[in-house]
């Protein structure tokens, strides 16, 4: 009996030394962390909105913690090359991804065999920006409004072509979305991603683009592109003269689209709270909230990992039911 009772007390003596050296690394982890460069992987090509939303962060984090901190745009797949790359990293919070709506949410829909879990691949650690998509067409198209973009669209069928920054990418949801709400027969032409098909909208070559305002907006502003609506159930602030999709003919249209940060699964919780934290405080610093806004951004500084994660399951529900209704498909 005093043995068993010896054995007892050791093994419980050896588990309380465990949890406490399991502590004492978390911290150390967390209180080393970075202790070399940071890749944050991107989606899509410099220039476009998952480029906005990392290229300031990326600096501001290098400044703070005395690490480089690259930029690494990996597009192709609708993201999932990037998101396969972050996903099958060391989990030590030295590779991130900035997550967006497509490869985190809609190409589990799409894809069959996906070399990843959008969901369990992944900590999430925070929302970095949403964003109204805008829809724009060429000077050269002859209509000033979403009404007679439908109108013309019915008079030819098959005609009209509208450009995405990829198969599953939100330029597509949103424009086979609008294909279905409007009843509109127009064609999908992918793209590697955004400045791509802005080349193609600028020169005509295409006829619309329902897509994130950063790398459009500008071209409004000089009169190069016509902008018709914005994405959203209500008018956006930034451009409060512009209709909404519902107010032009189509009700019930809504999209918008978000950006956020995400480390591998696995990645230590201590170092999740410390880029969140840190990642939070350069999210409500007035600069960034100006830079995002130029590019057709808000920043969203309140966003835990937990809101994140749920924020990801739920959409990827929400398209998964789309993608079926509208039968779209990845080859």
């Amino acid at each position: 009996m005093e043995l068993r009772l010896a054995l007892v007390a050791s093994a419980r003596i050896c588990a309380l030394a465990v949890v406490g050296c399991a502590a004492s690394i978390t911290v150390a982890v967390a209180g080393e962390y970075p202790d070399r460069p940071i890749r944050i992987v991107t989606p899509f090509p410099a220039g476009s909105a998952t480029d906005i939303v990392a290229r300031p962060i990326a600096a501001k984090l290098s400044e703070k913690w005395s690490q480089p901190v690259v930029v690494d745009n990996r597009s192709g797949a609708g993201g999932t090359i990037s998101a396969e790359i972050v996903a099958k990293s060391p989990p030590d919070g030295h590779t991130l991804l900035i997550g967006a709506t497509g490869p985190n949410t809609v190409n589990p829909a799409l894809i069959k065999s996906m070399p990843y879990d959008s969901v369990r691949a992944f900590a999430p650690v925070t929302i970095l920006a949403t964003n109204n998509l805008l829809l724009t067409v060429p000077l050269s198209l002859p209509v000033t409004s979403v009404k007679e973009l439908i109108e013309l669209a019915h008079s030819k069928p098959g005609h009209l072509r509208y450009g995405s920054s990829g198969i599953g990418a939100m330029p597509h949801l949103a424009g086979e979305l609008f294909k279905a709400m409007a009843r509109v027969d127009i064609v999908h032409v992918p793209y590697k991603g955004s400045p791509q098909y802005v080349v193609d909208l600028l020169s005509g070559r295409i006829d619309m683009v329902i897509g994130a305002a950063g790398p459009v907006l500008p071209h409004v502003k000089v009169g190069r592109l016509r902008l018709l609506a914005v994405s959203a159930a209500a008018r956006d602030p930034a451009l409060p003269n512009v209709p909404t999709m519902g107010e032009e003919g189509v009700p019930g249209y809504e999209v918008i689209g978000w950006y956020g940060l995400l480390a591998p699964a696995g990645t230590p919780a201590a170092v999740i709270k410390k880029l969140h934290a840190e990642v939070a405080r350069i999210l409500a610093q007035p600069d960034l909230k100006a830079i995002y806004v130029s590019g057709g951004l808000e920043a969203i500084a309140s966003s835990s990992p937990a809101e994140f994660g749920a924020l990801i399951q739920t959409d990827r529900d929400k398209w998964a039911k789309v993608i079926k209704a509208a039968n779209i498909r990845i080859e």
